[in-house]
């Protein structure tokens, strides 16, 4: 990037989050939000995640006073290489805001958007010339969870997508290319998968909803949290590998997909998971479960992006 200047459309969750990442890589961040207690919220946000920050080490270059609030999306993105857009998944209002923004961008500047219910083609459409416009959909949240998909098309110029992405990885971000449209993009596709399996064994009775979660944590969770589905079945018949892996379980795996359920999530589907939560968390609020699953992220983190820099360079 030829500067150091990047803003942060939209400052709820997902924008906080961003906002305390790019001032933790040492980026000046302008913040535009609507809301009238922004600055107060995003503040809060950044004091409470930077401690994690500084943990995984990804405040090195930080400067966290270089933040700025704005009233308007045009005096925000004005002199900014970078902007990523969080607004909510309204095209309306995604719409509206592209519109009032596009003569204001500094050229050569890429917009990034976290839209995760909706495509790049339907965001598109606000744009007169969406060149520079591309997906840049993290995991939330996108301070903690490393995964950006990131993703451009016939209309995108290359250098967009190119530095979207090289831009993410200089912030210790994991990216992605999503070469083909698709619904929920990848990741959340795969989690869309798995839930609703989960939902089709509680409602079949075959396991409770902490049961399911445990079998999840404990199983499969912790397997692909170190390496994906493909590569783990690779492994998994030994040397081998994945040809072997197929010779052998094909017949299993084709009758475990036929009897796979295709549940609704319907008023009682949805009934059975709020109680069967209910249980499984007891006493424990949503505060400090947040706190749990983020000290165990943090953990494995810890241990695994070490690791993960040293096959890398």
């Amino acid at each position: 990037m030829s500067t150091t200047h990047t803003a942060v459309l939209g400052a709820g969750v997902i924008g906080a989050s961003w906002t305390s990442l790019f001032l933790a890589a040492g980026y000046s961040v302008a913040v535009y939000d609507p809301s009238a207690d922004c600055e107060k919220t995003v503040r809060d946000y950044i004091a409470s995640a930077w401690p994690t920050l500084e943990k995984l080490g990804l405040t090195d270059n930080a400067n966290p006073d270089a933040l700025n609030f704005f009233s308007t999306p045009v005096e925000a993105v004005q002199g900014a290489a970078f902007i990523q857009e969080s607004v909510p998944e309204r095209l309306p209002v995604k719409h509206e805001l592209f519109a009032l923004i596009e003569k204001h961008l500094q050229e050569d500047c890429v917009i990034a958007s976290s839209a995760s219910g909706l495509t790049l083609s339907q965001m598109q459409v606000g744009w007169d010339n969406p060149n520079r416009f591309v997906l840049g959909h993290p995991f939330n949240p996108p301070h903690l969870i490393p995964l950006v998909e990131v993703m451009g098309n016939e209309k995108t110029d290359n250098s967009a997508v190119v530095s979207a992405e090289q831009f993410y990885q200089s912030i210790g971000k994991i990216t992605i290319r999503v070469n083909k449209e698709r619904p929920g993009h990848v990741a959340n596709r795969l989690q869309a998968a798995v839930w609703r399996e989960a939902l089709h064994l509680v409602k079949e009775g075959v396991a409770s909803v902490e049961d399911v979660d445990k079998a999840m944590w404990a199983g499969p969770g912790l397997r692909w949290a170190a390496m994906g589905p493909n590569m783990l079945f690779h492994l998994g018949a030994g040397p081998g590998g994945m040809s072997e892996f197929c010779q052998r379980y094909t017949d299993s795996f084709n009758t475990w997909w036929d009897d796979l359920g295709t549940p609704r999530l319907d008023e009682a589907g949805a009934a059975l998971l709020v109680s069967g939560v209910n249980d499984e968390a007891g006493d424990a609020s949503t505060d400090e479960l947040s706190q749990q699953r983020d000290a165990l992220i943090v953990a494995m983190l810890e241990a695994m992006l070490p690791i993960r820099k040293r096959n890398d360079s």
